[in-house]
């Protein structure tokens, strides 16, 4: 197996990763709070740590993804107080807020589907695992960390600090900490601000509850992840990643109750992707740069100038290393739908070069080869990388105009290169879209409405609304109009 360095956050120095139980990787990544459609944030993770995990089972290793979806306890601003994101969401359009789960979870499942991210092993919801919650809540209270305060129970940081480093994750030093917050109201139930909540006592008007030895409540966010990935992956396992949005205060967070319940923090190395910034500010409803993936697809916002794939939206974000910020622009969408083609492009260009037995081999394939394996094993260098497969995009673009003749295994090596790893590794679809394509997909189209026409004239409606319900479950929309019925693809 190929060594491969990861950034351990903990250390800031790629190391040499080494599996707990080779050759099984146990690997834990916070999924979305499922309140709202998937955006362009939730797309990085996403496609970073499906990349890992393609990267990982190339090189023979199996690997155990667990994603989570939080349905419970993600209170707004990230705090311990206030209305919890998916029981507002419910509140304001009159569902059950399971309704509102179950509606969030597919669209994010879909657009997953459409970014070609392979789905995980294992994927647990916070309010499927209240029990392994509430026993983690015990093993804190019983290891002398937290307190329990009129039906709430908070992780006491304090006493925390005097024996393991509180902030050791993300850098932070507890008296700072201290310094720049202060008792708000509401928090009266703390024995101190940065305290955080383990378990939330439920107020009467607050729909999510459950019942536990302190009370009807909630478990506090941070503690689903705990719980959860020792559930699935055990005490000690290898790999945690998220936004580097989380890494303070929710992996922090995480480490000190694994810390508290169980001697040591339990995981091997840390990753975290960077954010994505749009013209240079971060993205935000207030300021008028949210967009949601549905809007990139269809190019329905006023920042896009056209629609844009699914494979556009991945090649872009590969474009950047995970760590570094990655910027947001219309034209840098166009120029990284342009730079798919070009690769795309070359793909399909490999079998206008001829093969002959008798030509001599070219060993800067398997050069290129090696380059790209190794910076994808240098802590996931995916910009690096695509820099290589370009020099191959060169290669055989000076092969063809040159009329050259290759040698068989050069033509394997093209494959490997061009479509293997682009598609396996990198997740990227490498079939252009083909005007023969769009001509056979109008021509179904065209029968398919004459059908449902039909169905309406012998006044079938159920026929009628269930083509249109198909449709649409596969992105085509149709419309209705006095002009005729229309259709297009979101």
């Amino acid at each position: 197996m190929q060594p491969i360095h990861l950034f351990n956050t903990l250390s800031r120095k790629k190391e040499l990763f080494t599996p707990l139980h080779p050759p099984l990787v146990g690997m834990y990544v916070c999924g979305p709070t499922v309140y709202g459609d998937p955006h362009l944030g939730h797309a990085r993770p996403a496609i970073t740590y499906d990349v890992l995990v393609r990267l990982f089972r190339s090189l023979g290793y199996k690997v155990r993804y667990v994603r989570n979806i939080t349905d419970v306890g993600h209170l707004e601003n990230d705090a311990d107080e206030g209305e919890d994101k998916v029981a507002k969401k419910a509140r304001l359009e009159q569902l059950e807020p399971m309704e509102v789960v179950q509606h969030y979870t597919l669209r994010f499942h879909e657009a997953m589907r459409l970014l070609n991210t392979l789905p995980p092993n294992i994927e647990p919801r916070a309010s499927g695992h209240i029990i392994e919650q509430i026993e983690l809540v015990k093993e804190i209270l019983a290891s002398g960390y937290a307190y329990e305060s009129g039906g709430s129970v908070y992780f006491d940081v304090e006493a925390y600090d005097k024996k393991y480093h509180y902030g050791q994750l993300s850098g932070r030093v507890i008296e700072d900490l201290q310094s720049n917050t202060r008792a708000l109201d509401g928090q009266s139930q703390k024995r101190a601000p940065l305290d955080f909540a383990l378990w939330k006592q439920a107020s009467p008007e607050h729909i999510m509850r459950w019942p536990s030895p302190w009370g009807e409540g909630f478990p506090g966010w941070h503690l689903e992840c705990s719980a959860m990935s020792a559930k699935y992956l055990g005490d000690d396992f290898d790999i945690h990643g998220g936004g580097l949005d989380l890494l303070f205060p929710h992996h922090e967070c995480e480490w000190a109750q694994n810390t508290a319940a169980r001697g040591r923090g339990g995981v091997g190395y840390w990753m975290h992707n960077n954010l994505i910034t749009i013209n240079g500010q971060k993205m935000g409803k207030s300021l008028g740069n949210f967009i949601t993936l549905e809007e990139l697809f269809t190019g329905a916002h006023k920042l896009l100038t056209q629609p844009f794939s699914p494979m556009a939206i991945r090649f872009f974000i590969l474009q950047a290393h995970y760590r570094s910020t990655l910027d947001f622009s219309n034209d840098a969408l166009i120029a990284a739908e342009k730079g798919l083609k070009r690769l795309q492009s070359a793909a399909k260009a490999i079998v206008e070069i001829p093969v002959h037995p008798a030509a001599v081999a070219a060993p800067e394939l398997q050069k290129y080869k090696e380059e790209v394996f190794n910076a994808l094993c240098d802590d996931l260098n995916t910009p690096i990388a695509l820099a290589h497969l370009f020099e191959v995009v060169r290669w055989v673009n000076t092969a063809i105009d040159k009329k050259e003749t290759i040698h068989p295994d050069d033509r394997a090596a093209l494959d490997t290169l061009l479509t293997s790893i682009p598609a396996e590794i990198l997740g990227l679809c490498m079939k252009e879209q083909d005007a023969s394509d769009e001509e056979a997909l109008n021509g179904l189209m065209e029968m398919i409405l004459e059908t449902r026409a039909q169905a309406k004239a012998r006044k079938d409606y159920a026929a009628s609304d269930a083509i249109r319900n198909r449709l649409a479950a596969l992105r085509i929309k149709i419309k209705d109009t006095k002009e005729g019925v229309s259709w297009e693809r979101g």
